[in-house]
């Protein structure tokens, strides 16, 4: 019997950049769900139990820690990824009182995305 896959939800505006991310997670194994924005993902009425989030820092109408803050609001514990192209010791902080498991700086390294989701997975485990 096959295990059930993670699922894990891209949120980057991106249009570009979140493909590259789905086809990479979807290589690896694993269900996506993708969003286009925080407004799209938080009015998604049929939100599936997310394993982790990836998150886009940099985004219009809020940013993606803002967007965090209304999910943990909302419920969701989920373990969190958040990339952006500069991780100030500003965001750091406010990262950390949201308990977000990794700050991915872009570039991303080669396996630096798919080594935080292991980890992130392997702590709600």
């Amino acid at each position: 019997m096959p295990s059930r896959l993670d699922v894990i939800c891209i949120v980057e505006d991106d249009a570009a950049v979140r493909g590259a991310l789905k086809f990479a997670l979807e290589m690896e194994q694993m269900a996506v769900r993708d969003y286009d924005s925080p407004v799209s993902l938080l009015s998604d009425t049929n939100l599936p139990l997310f394993d982790c989030l990836v998150i886009d820092y940099r985004m219009p109408v809020m940013d993606g820690l803002e967007l965090v803050a209304t999910l943990r609001e909302r419920g969701v514990s989920a373990p969190v990824i958040v990339i952006t192209d500069q991780a100030d010791g500003h965001i750091r902080a406010r990262a950390e009182r949201l308990d977000i498991h990794h700050i991915l700086e872009k570039p991303l390294a080669d396996g630096a995305l798919m080594e935080a989701i292991r980890s992130a997975l392997r702590s709600i485990r």
